[in-house]
């Protein structure tokens, strides 16, 4: 029987999160049929590695997400330990969590991506970087953590950036009205297209991605044929630019508010996407005849290590 240990937790912003997507994971995992250990990461790595050791995994389930779980970081101690893990590797994991980079290369690729700026935080105390309305956010979280959408008369700028915990760089971005669209990609395949709809906020943050009742998914999105179309290409080529490997999700906005077919944009690629009840990634699988259980097996299934 294959043993795999459940890594989840971990010392990111996300933690809540990775313990939610981590105690699905591991009953799934179970009723698969595999020897389930789970493992709740903390902040001594020394000890995580231990753990690890001890209890001599054929496979380890990457269940962490935001920093350190999800950047690249773990799937280096992977690589060196030589255990087979789920979901992307070091390279890949890295480019997709610094949104800066990943940007780079979705616009080699010919991806539509967002008009941008990299700045510090004193420049934006000081003026507005971009047109209003525009969005900033960290470079290296997930989850919408730290994320701002400053629209005309809004007065938080200097607040905002005085209160900046997120390093020494702030992404602004163009806001793109409309709605935002979601693409699971599984290896060489994308899922669907999912119509997030947030009805605790304003846009889909931290509350409207996990809270019960934060949103509703829409699955398949009623969107143009084209755009479909679009989103699944874009998902799948935007999988392939950064080198990701299992499975992935895709985020747009897609601006149709002067009619069809609109204009798609690429957010980002998220290499560990949600595995919680309320994430979009299992119920695209479900909505393609995949089981819960099923998707974990094929995520175990696809575990490697290296590049």
């Amino acid at each position: 029987m294959t043993h795999v240990v459940v890594l989840h937790g971990g010392i990111s912003a996300e933690r809540e999160v990775s313990l939610a997507s981590g105690q699905q994971c591991v009953a799934a995992l179970r009723e698969a049929g595999f020897e389930v250990t789970a493992i709740d990461v903390g902040p001594d790595l020394a000890a995580t590695i231990a753990a690890i050791r001890a209890s001599r995994p054929d496979v380890v389930f990457n269940a962490l997400h935001g920093r350190f779980g999800e950047d690249g970081c773990i799937q280096g101690v992977l690589d060196w330990m030589g255990i087979p893990y789920t979901h992307s590797g070091l390279r890949a994991s890295a480019l997709a969590m610094d949104k800066v980079a990943a940007k780079a290369v979705f616009h080699a690729a010919g991806l539509p991506v967002p008009a941008h700026r990299l700045l510090e935080p004193e420049e934006l105390e000081a003026d507005d970087p971009l047109p209003r309305p525009y969005v900033v956010k960290p470079v290296n979280e997930g989850s919408s953590v730290g994320v701002h959408i400053l629209r005309k008369g809004d007065n938080r700028r200097a607040e905002i950036a005085q209160g900046w915990r997120f390093g020494r760089t702030v992404l602004a971005e163009e806001f793109i009205p409309g709605r935002e669209l979601t693409v699971g990609v599984l290896g060489d395949r994308a899922l669907a297209v999912t119509d997030i709809i947030a009805d605790a906020g304003e846009f889909y943050d931290y509350s409207s991605k996990y809270a019960e009742g934060g949103s509703r998914h829409v699955v398949p999105a009623a969107v143009h044929p084209t755009i479909r179309e679009q989103a699944m290409e874009v998902a799948l080529a935007a999988h392939r630019a950064l080198g990701c490997r299992g499975a992935t999700r895709a985020d747009f906005r897609y601006d149709d508010t002067a009619g069809e077919p609109g204009r798609l944009v690429l957010l980002e690629v998220n290499t560990q996407p949600g595995l919680t009840p309320t994430s979009l990634l299992p119920e695209q699988a479900a909505h393609a005849g995949i089981n819960f259980p099923a998707l974990c097996a094929w995520m175990v299934e696809q575990a490697r290590h290296g590049s």
